[in-house]
This record gives structure tokens, C-alpha cells and sequence, in this order.
């Protein structure tokens, strides 16, 4: 049976992962601190799974493996890093923790792969579109409820020069030039995800991250949400589906793409600003919803907009579920989860755990 291991396997990201894999059949460990909020609701849920007889969860910290997780790390055929401290806002306030967490917990992830005397797994990284920087450079066009950007049709592409832009910024780029180092010089297999904004089922979306997420909840709940900036601000968005069809398929192709970087969003076709979102969360789930306005946050780029192209080609992927539809598969599991999310919406935003 082949395993995997998913650190910050709790998560939104993780959780999904961990589902997906149990559902193929395979050997799933789980590696995270269990400290974000939902976390364990969703270490319950995958208990639930007909077949959780093949699922193990660790309690650790990625910035201090565990002997037992390091154990593991000798039975697994591949390795999805997804733990990390995921918000630009906490690593402006705390710069060490998200240094820590991010880079050095990444760098101790590899270093357990390369020191195994068993499997050497492939390790699958989610990185972030962070990596490209604020793109004060790039002409952004302003239209009446969106950016858009002058020259870059298709998005921004992999060969973008890297500008890591705020702690979070940094300490994401760093680990994924780390991991795309130990590629070259240790022949470890790997590869990298530079995910832009992703949002599905089992997000508890946080004010300052996961932003698709928490708007839709707040909707659905009847909150207030506040726009830093403008509100034109564009992003393109994946559903957490098409995430998980592109991490199969590059667990797949291995052997031919080992050691590539490959942005993953939702492309162009899949971009939307934060007034659009509202405007259909009102249509679709609240016309009252309450929106206020604050100052822009540090790194907010206006625009940002994945070149998916070779994903396209090197992959065989792209997005399966446009924004819309997505949208809506997310409303329908907020109203699903209602009395647990009303239970758990006031909790801490800045706390620190699995990726998501």
C-alpha cells in the first residue's frame, strides 16, 4: 500500500489531501499542531472515513520533527508539505514565528527526506504567489470595479524575477527556493506549487487569510466584512478540487517534471476582484451584507493573476471549476456547517497552524 504524509494534514489544504488519498486507497499520516481553528473538526471528519483504519495523525510541530514522524518519513512514497504560518498580517506582527515556521520547519522537512537510510519520498510544496512581490513595475489599468493588468494577458509567469515582499513573502520564498535546491543538489524529488488563492469546503476562512472563505461565511452569517483598500483589488482563485487534481497529477508525472516550479491558480478566466465577490454573495446569500472600508495592508499587490500555462502543458491540467460555480459549492457547505462555524467564527484570527 502506498503512503503519504501531509503535514498541516488538519488544514483546509491538508484535510482535502488527506481525503483524497484515503479514497485512493492509499496509507495517510498526518503531521500538524492541531492549533488552527477547525482543525480537529476536521481530524473528525476524516475519522469518519469508511476506510480511517489507514489514517494516522501526529501531533508535532514541523520546526521540531518528531522521532516518530522522522520514522514515518522512511515508509512514504511522497511527502505534501503544506504546514506553514499563512498570513501576511501575523508576519508583519511577529516576524520570528513566521520565520520559523516557515522556513526553518520547511528546511527541517527536507533534511529528514535527505537523511533517510528507507524511502526518500517526493516532497510537493505549497508555496505562494507571494514570491513575485508587490509587481510595482507591472502597468495595472483601472476599471470601475476591478484592475486589470496592461501587458500581462495571461497572468504572471514562473520566470517573473522574484521580489519576496514582507516577512511572509520572504520566509515562503526562501523555503521554496530551498526546496527547489535540494532538487539540484541532493536529487531529491521535487516540486513546487506557487498556489494562488484557493477556497473550498472545510476553509474557515480568517479575516487576513483565506479571504474568499471568510467572506462567504460572513455572508452566510450574517457578519459585517471589512475591505482593506478599495475593493478593486483582482485575484484568481482555484477551487480546492482542481488543487488536488493538480497535486495528483504532478505525483504522477514525477519522474519527468522532479525539480520544476509551476504556478497554480485559476488562470485568467478565474480572476475576480473583491467587488465582484460581494456582489454575488448579495445576490446569492445575503443583499444586506454590511461592508466597511480601512487602509490597504502592507504587500497587497492590486493585481495578481497566475500564468497557468505551463501547468498546461507540462501537467496536462487546468481548472475544471469556474469561480462562480465554485462559489456557490462553498455557500452550500457554510449553510451545511452553520452551527459549527456560528460556534467557532469569534475565535482568535491570528493563530498560527496548518496551512490552509
Amino acid at each position: 500500500m502506498r503512503q503519504v504524509m501531509v503535514t498541516g494534514g488538519a488544514g483546509f489544504i491538508g484535510a482535502n489531501l488527506a481525503r483524497h488519498y484515503l479514497d485512493s486507497g492509499c496509507r495517510v499520516v498526518i503531521y500538524d499542531t492541531l492549533e488552527r481553528r477547525g482543525c480537529v473538526h476536521n481530524i473528525q471528519w476524516l475519522r469518519k472515513h469508511p476506510r480511517s483504519d489507514n489514517l494516522e495523525v501526529l501531533v508535532g510541530d514541523v520546526r521540531f520533527p518528531s522521532a516518530k514522524f522522522k520514522q514515518q518519513v522512511e515508509a512514504t512514497d511522497a511527502l505534501f508539505h503544506m504546514a506553514g504560518q499563512v498570513a501576511v498580517t501575523t508576519s508583519v506582527s511577529d516576524p520570528v514565528l513566521d520565520f520559523e515556521v516557515n522556513t526553518v520547519g520547511t528546511f527541517k522537512i527536507l533534511e529528514a527526506v535527505r537523511q533517510s537510510q528507507g524511502k526518500k519520498p517526493a516532497i510537493f510544496y505549497a508555496s505562494t504567489n507571494k514570491v513575485y512581490g508587490g509587481l510595482e513595475d507591472v502597468q495595472i489599468c483601472d476599471g470601475a470595479d476591478r484592475y486589470s493588468y496592461r501587458d500581462f494577458a495571461e497572468g504572471i509567469p514562473e520566470n517573473r524575477v522574484l521580489d519576496f515582499h514582507s516577512p511572509y513573502g520572504c520566509s515562503k520564498g526562501a523555503a521554496d527556493q530551498y526546496v527547489r535546491d535540494y532538487a539540484r543538489i541532493y536529487g531529491i524529488k521535487t516540486v513546487v506549487f506557487r498556489q494562488s488563492c484557493i477556497y473550498g469546503y472545510r476553509q474557515f476562512g480568517l479575516e487576513d487569510q483565506g479571504w474568499v472563505a471568510w467572506f462567504t461565511i460572513s455572508a452566510v452569517l450574517g457578519e459585517p466584512v471589512t475591505i482593506y483598500g478599495d475593493g478593486k483589488q483582482v485575484r484568481d482563485v482555484l477551487f480546492i478540487d482542481d488543487l488536488i487534481e493538480a497535486y495528483d497529477l504532478a505525483m504522477a508525472k514525477i519522474e519527468r517534471i522532479q525539480g520544476n516550479i509551476f504556478n497554480i491558480g485559476g488562470g485568467p478566466e478565474n480572476s475576480l476582484s473583491l467587488r465582484e465577490l460581494i456582489e454575488l454573495l448579495r445576490s446569492e446569500v445575503n443583499p444586506s451584507l454590511s461592508v466597511s472600508h480601512a487602509d490597504w495592508r502592507p504587500a497587497d499587490q492590486p493585481v495578481y493573476i497566475s500564468d497557468i500555462s505551463k501547468a498546461r502543458r507540462d501537467l496536462g491540467w487546468e481548472p475544471k471549476v469556474d469561480w462562480k460555480s465554485g462559489v456557490q459549492k462553498l455557500i452550500a457547505w457554510v449553510e451545511k456547517n452553520r452551527s459549527f462555524l456560528e460556534k467557532s467564527f469569534k475565535v482568535n484570527s491570528s493563530d498560527v497552524g496548518s496551512k490552509t
